[in-house]
């Protein structure tokens, strides 16, 4: 166990160095050792399941490796994690610090002491040194770390090297919303005094779960920093909009008003509203100032302004995540373990027999719990059971206060005492963040080149009308359902990549997945919808497969919607009992469906149905990801649990000229040397992603132009030992492939060979004989092309041996015409110059030529048909390739001369 301890209460620097860590340490945990400041609790109090925390009592010291402790040099600040220090089993303790000239009493075998603003600072340096990626929830965390140690870079001992790590921090998605939220200015002597009368004089009004105040401030002569004031303000009390009037005479019959303008309420954009009467700034903050008129009136116009431009608020029922995971009281610790590793939550529901929710129990309770050794004990002894719940009606704002409140990480939603989903802190933070992007004019966010996720009113002028009118049908008759559709995965993508100038955009492949148990739809919601829509699109061919029911609508040539093809399922989850197996799926909430995914830019969806249509959902940092050309893995075991993965990520790497991303190649390159997929096939029958699903993904590959760069990539990766762990892109091969492209061109004008196919069996070709046969039945290829992998070696060593000494053509014929194409030209890319001429020419001129005579004309000649028919017209065509035969009338003399009649 690698731990990372932070000293006691911690504040924003110690977490943001700790959290970056954890990314230049996989595997390592933060480790609270005695409290926090009371903005790092609040923070955490949301947040704390976006990283690695664990309890200190919960560690074993017996499993410690490693310490790291970050922004001090004294072990009286670790509280009594300072005993770990002394563990003899210890591999090396390390410290990260920015305070100078200080004398430490820590045994450090590495210390990384420099004079910066922050700790985290020295963090950030070695992430951009090892290019390595970071989500915006911990980019967030160590950009606080550094804004509040530097005072946002205003203190004397901010360096250069501060600001260069919030820029990068900023980059990797840090959000300003939350770091402005958590960060502390202060205020000077005079601005301090009008706080405390600003406090005192604050009005309040609660509207749709917003806060909004107001207060008016009279001072004898101009105030500066009104707008720390008023940012001060906004943190003290918590509220969700501010407008802050100062006001001064100029004369005796004038006065002066400025008023500042606070919010952090997504839909109002204050910079519209103060517009108005001449100020402006921006959506978040604004000021305006004027002369000589009636501050209660204007002050009344921006209450009515910000009141008209909040909609109602989501509530639970938007937010929540269902059907929800459940368990009994009985369930032991060590299945609720296994549980929640199989579907990846923080915690569980426990109901009782009549599904009457009786407990709550989270990861923490179940990790503490299994240290002591009670993996067997039931979870009703450590669930708990005094549980705040919400109906589907109670708002965002209504669920947060609850979640800060209380230190709750999830919320069981009732409905008439029954539960019906569960509102976790990511999905208050998923909102949040939505809502912040929203707030910044991001609601459509912006890509490289300028091109920006359509609106869903620009959709409609982005895609072709047909293809817009069947989207919208869709939308239509899940609505009448009462469930969400979300168009997911490549057509997002897709959209997002497609130049505006392009023109509309028609998808020939579309992925919808239907989100309906908020309305209690079951599992076949997706091949319900796909039945409503074939009464409609009576020309579609509908097919229902899998055991999850799910279902495809296909359109053959259709006048239309030509060959379009439309996969509709119910959002669903996913688990793989081994490596390389096929997933075992259940139903489940859109997030996890995304979550079960490949790569962040395949993990996008667009909600086609109201009321928030139009809505782009990216949990997992994939706009990021398009905009940096990068192909990412959503987490650290997917290549281990399905190989087909690194096809698919090479493959869109080529297709779209993007990078894989660093740490992403790290788990390519780790699932193929660990040994995993070896092991799997020795030990299962049955490993999809090693046989079927790798044979799709190789056709997907071999069949597009960029196959070389493909193969090559995969070269490089190791990715080709997939196929066999003796494959490799050798100069020889490469040259093959390379031939067989001119033997295609060449030697199929009407296009009869499966070129990928081809380009397949030309790789299994270049294996050992004894793995040919065994490689084609993995990918089970079809039967023909299994016996040419089985028969290559000794039609290549007959066809080698007679060429050599064969001298007439029709020797040649002879011998060749028993081989089909396909094996003619697998042996002739793999031979010598002088055979591989030779069977060149038979395929372009020999096996072209016909005997002078058929079977009506040995008839006519008074031959009676008989099984020597065949030799005669064979011996007739050897004559005729030989230069023996020219013309009918010396066929028909050779003919009398050899088999009079």
């Amino acid at each position: 166990m690698d731990l990372i301890l932070c000293h006691t209460t911690a504040d924003f620097d110690a977490l943001g160095a700790a959290v970056g860590l954890t990314c230049l340490l996989p595997g390592s945990k933060i480790v609270l050792t005695g409290g926090a400041h009371p903005p790092v609790r609040d923070f955490l109090a949301l947040r704390r399941d976006e990283y690695a925390l664990i309890e200190r009592r919960s560690v074993n010291p017996e499993k410690i490796r490693s310490l790291t402790v970050v922004d001090t040099q004294q072990r009286d600040r670790l509280g009594k994690a300072a005993e770990w220090l002394d563990l003899p089993q210890l591999d090396n303790i390390t410290v990260y610090d920015h305070h100078l000239g200080q004398v430490s009493d820590i045994p450090a075998t590495q210390s990384h002491i420099a004079p910066v603003g922050a700790t985290t600072t020295l963090i950030v340096e070695q992430l951009q040194q090892q290019q390595i990626s970071l989500t915006p929830a911990q980019a967030t965390a160590m950009a606080l770390g550094i804004h509040v140690d530097t005072g946002s870079l205003t203190y004397d001992q901010s360096t250069p090297r501060d600001a260069l790590a919030l820029a990068w921090l900023m980059q990797q998605g840090a959000s300003l919303a939350v770091i402005s939220n958590y960060r502390e200015p202060g205020l000077s002597p005079q601005l301090q005094r009008l706080l405390k009368e600003a406090l005192e004089q604050l009005e309040y009004l609660c509207f749709r779960g917003y806060t909004i105040a107001w207060v008016t401030l009279k001072t004898e002569v101009f105030v500066p920093g009104l707008s720390s004031l008023a940012s001060q303000l906004m943190e003290l009390t918590e509220i969700d909009a501010l407008l802050l009037a100062g006001e001064y005479p100029l004369s005796k019959d004038e006065s002066r008003l400025t008023i500042i303008g606070r919010s952090q309420i997504p839909s109002v954009h204050l910079d519209q509203l103060f517009h108005t009467f001449g100020g402006g700034g921006h959506s978040q903050a604004s000021s305006l100032n004027l002369r000589g008129v009636n501050t209660q009136n204007i002050l009344q116009q921006l209450l009515d302004g910000i009141k008209t431009s909040i909609p109602h608020p989501p509530t639970a029922r938007d937010l929540m995540s269902s059907p929800v995971r459940t368990i009994r009281p009985e369930t032991t610790i060590g299945e609720a373990q296994r549980i929640l590793l199989r579907y990846g939550h923080s915690g569980l529901s426990v109901v009782d027999s009549q599904g009457q929710l009786v407990g709550i129990i989270s990861r923490r309770d179940l990790d503490i719990a299994f240290h002591h050794g009670f993996s067997h004990a039931p979870v009703k002894g450590y669930m708990t059971i005094n549980l705040k719940t919400i109906t589907p009606d109670t708002t965002l704002p209504q669920i947060e206060s609850l979640m800060v409140t209380y230190d709750i990480g999830r919320l069981p939603v009732l409905e008439n005492g029954q539960l019906v989903g569960i509102v976790t802190r990511t999905d208050v933070l998923r909102e949040l963040h939505q809502a912040e992007g929203k707030s910044r004019g991001e609601g459509q966010p912006r890509l490289e080149h300028s091109v920006q996720l359509p609106s869903l009113e620009q959709l409609r002028d982005r895609l072709t009308p047909q293809l817009w009118q069947l989207l919208t049908t869709a939308s239509q008759a899940a609505e009448q359902r009462g469930w969400h559709l979300y168009l997911v995965g490549g057509a997002v993508r897709d959209l997002l990549l497609a130049e505006a100038a392009s023109g509309t955009l028609f998808i020939t492949d579309i992925d919808l997945v239907v989100d309906g148990f908020h309305q209690a739809a079951d599992v076949g919601a997706g091949v319900e919808l796909a039945k409503a829509l074939q009464e409609i699109y009576p020309a579609a061919r509908l097919e229902i497969h899998g055991a999850f029911q799910t279902a495809a609508l296909l359109w053959h040539k259709d006048p239309k919607l030509d060959s379009l093809w439309v996969d509709i399922a119910t959002a669903r989850t996913e688990f793989y009992p081994y490596p390389a197996a096929n997933p075992e799926v259940e139903a489940s909430s859109i997030r996890q469906d995304l979550y079960r995914r490949d790569f962040t830019i395949n993990a996008l969806a667009l909600r086609l149905t109201s009321p928030r249509a139009g809505e782009l959902l990216d949990f997992f940092g994939g706009l990021l990801d398009l905009q940096a050309k990068q192909i990412r893995v959503l987490h650290a075991n997917s290549f281990i649990e399905d190989p087909t993965r690194i096809y698919r990520g090479v493959r869109f790497a080529v297709r779209f000229g993007f990078d894989i991303e660093s740490r992403t190649e790290e788990y390519i390159r780790y699932a193929i040397n660990s040994g995993v997929y070896d092991r799997t096939a020795q030990t299962n029958t049955k490993t999809p992603a090693l046989q079927t699903r790798l044979k799709a993904e190789l056709k997907h590959i071999l069949e597009a132009a960029y196959w070389e760069l493909a193969l090559k990539l995969l070269d490089d990766l190791g990715a080709l030992q997939c196929i066999h762990p003796t494959l490799k892109l050798d100069p020889e091969l490469l040259r093959q492939l390379r031939l067989l492209e001119r033997c295609w061109r060449r030697f199929d004008a009407q296009k009869k060979l499966i070129l990928w196919q081809m380009r397949l069996e030309v790789l299994i070709a270049h294996l050992a004989p004894q793995y040919r046969h065994k490689v084609a039945k993995n990918l089970q290829l079809p039967e023909d092309s299994i016996e040419r992998s089985h028969k290559l070696a000794a039609a290549k060593s007959e066809v080698r041996d007679f060429l050599v000494i064969s001298k007439q053509p029709s020797q040649i014929v002879q011998v060749l015409r028993k081989y089909d194409v396909e094996m003619l030209i697998l042996i002739a890319i793999s031979s010598s110059r002088i055979i591989r001429r030779q069977i060149w020419h038979y395929l372009t001129v020999l096996s072209h030529i016909q005997p002078m005579l058929n079977g009506n004309d040995l008839k006519k000649l008074g031959y009676k048909p008989s099984p020597r028919f065949r030799q005669m017209l064979d011996d007739i065509l050897a004559a005729t390739l030989d230069g023996v035969v020219h013309n009918q009338e010396e066929a028909e003399d050779f003919l009398a001369k050899h088999y009079p009649v």
